[in-house]
């Protein structure tokens, strides 16, 4: 069989515009968090529920987004999504930020969830089903650096918009300043440019070639893997996307319960769900209260996160290279015992008093195991796992559990850390990453080097080794 010649840059430019799904995604999940000393005092924010649920919001809106959009990208395509979820996020972000009051604020947070909820579904979706087998966990691993280059601007401009806040600056005095009136509402704003960006690109990029083959518009599909690795590579995968689509059936959402996808779909949301309960989202979305409990005033503070962001964008680095050499599961091992060990240690700072510096390592050393490992490497496997017929909507209750354990994790951390402590926090978080690597250890396969619709042969007849 003749080797494919594949266009390496029109793989990684189609790849690339997909992935700024992501960095929409990533932007404005963690912009919230360097505004959140400012719009809290704007909107005179007291309670632990108020604030839970200023932070937590748009995650309800996540899950609408990821939840619809398995049924709208099998129906209208992952292009079309691309398009819609874009178009979503320049709306969202500018009425966030010039939102007249809280009710308002949060309704757009939710909006603006939605659109992430979209983005998480779909880009690490078109990216498995456009990338080579051989390619594909580096291509999905770019979309999570998408995600994370988004997080690291937002932290970055939110480091840059605001203003220097003195030292014993109370609620108030921070609501009449500068940032609390219009800095974060500029932080909220910013991210229209990249979506104005994204939405114009997406109109350039191909139909899914597998999403053509199933709606039985196989030329379209040929032309597009033609373009992607030759006449003979889009023969030779044609016909195993056909194979793939007819020995499975016309399949229907009711059918992913029969017994060999049931058990698909379940690794697929314990690998979301666990993702999240590790608990790294609380680092993001409570670095201000996390930092601040270490210590540091609010200038450090913003500071501190753009330190995080810089960890967390050199270790997806790391990760891009790797996930395609060593393998998913050897990963998704090494995060659990990483981030579970980092989190155990952060517990005993904690709970012996220590401030500064120590609580600064251990965020990042846990931010760095988990941008090498499970931030990655979770959504390469919800990509690669589910057959080709369903896995638009197998994909949308994977990230709709996702997001609905990062709405219980992200709401539930003000009133854990009342109940317990941060050490009794970060302890249980220590908990769920040892029962997450025996988990990953017994029932997670290897898929690297597989094409999709090998794995998915492979999910129904093998067990995990």
């Amino acid at each position: 069989m003749t080797k494919p010649a594949y266009n390496t840059a029109y793989i990684l430019t189609i790849s690339a515009v997909a992935a700024l799904g992501g960095l929409l995604f990533g932007y404005d999940f963690v912009v919230i968090g360097g505004a959140k000393p400012f719009y809290e005092s704007f909107f005179r924010l007291h309670t632990e529920q108020q604030i839970g649920w200023a932070n937590s919001c748009a995650l309800l809106g996540c899950l609408v987004g990821a939840g619809a959009s398995g049924t709208l990208s099998e129906r209208l395509g992952r292009k079309k999504l691309l398009i819609g979820a874009a178009l979503l996020f320049a709306v969202s972000s500018i009425l966030t930020g010039w939102a007249p009051a809280f009710r308002w604020f949060i309704a757009w947070r939710i909006a603006g969830g939605i659109a992430i909820g979209m983005a998480s579904n779909v880009s690490p979706m078109y990216i498995a089903e456009i990338s080579p087998e051989q390619w594909r966990g580096r291509l999905v691993t770019l979309n999570q650096l998408t995600i994370v280059v988004g997080i690291l601007a937002a932290q970055i401009v939110n480091w840059l918009i605001a203003r220097p806040v003195p030292e014993g600056a109370t609620a108030e005095m921070i609501r009449q300043s500068w940032n609390g009136q219009f800095g974060w509402r500029w932080m909220f704003t910013a991210v229209a440019v990249p979506s104005a960006v994204f939405f114009a690109s997406a109109f350039f990029v191909p139909e899914s070639p597998r999403w053509l083959a199933k709606m039985k518009r196989a030329e379209a599909a040929r032309r597009v893997l033609a373009r992607i690795g030759g006449a003979g590579y889009a023969d030779g995968a044609l016909a195993q996307i056909r194979d793939s689509l007819g020995a499975e059936g016309r399949a229907r959402a009711s059918e992913l319960l029969a017994p060999g996808l049931r058990k698909v779909l379940w690794l697929g949301i314990v690998l979301a769900v666990l993702q999240q309960w590790v608990g790294i989202n609380v680092i993001f979305n409570y670095a201000e209260e996390i930092y601040r409990g270490a210590g540091y005033s609010v200038s450090g503070v913003l500071f501190n996160i753009v330190i995080t962001g810089t960890i967390n964008l050199v270790f997806t680095l790391v990760a891009f290279w790797f996930v395609d050499r060593l393998g998913r599961r050897v990963l998704m091992l090494a995060g659990c015992a990483g981030i579970g060990l980092s989190h155990g240690l952060l517990g005993l700072a904690y709970h012996f008093g220590l401030k500064g510096l120590p609580v600064l390592v251990l965020t990042l050393s846990t931010i760095a195991c988990f941008a090498m490992t499970l931030g990655p490497v979770c959504w390469v496997l919800i990509s690669e796992i589910f057959p080709n017929r369903v896995r638009g909507t197998a994909m949308s209750i994977a990230v709709s559990a996702l997001w609905i354990a990062c709405f219980v994790l992200t709401y539930t951390f003000p009133m854990l850390n009342a109940a317990l402590g941060a050490a009794g926090t970060f302890w249980l978080y220590a908990a769920i990453c040892a029962g997450g690597f025996f988990f990953v250890r017994l029932r997670v396969p290897e898929t690297k080097g597989r094409t999709l619709e090998e794995i998915a042969q492979a999910a129904f007849t093998a067990p995990a080794r």
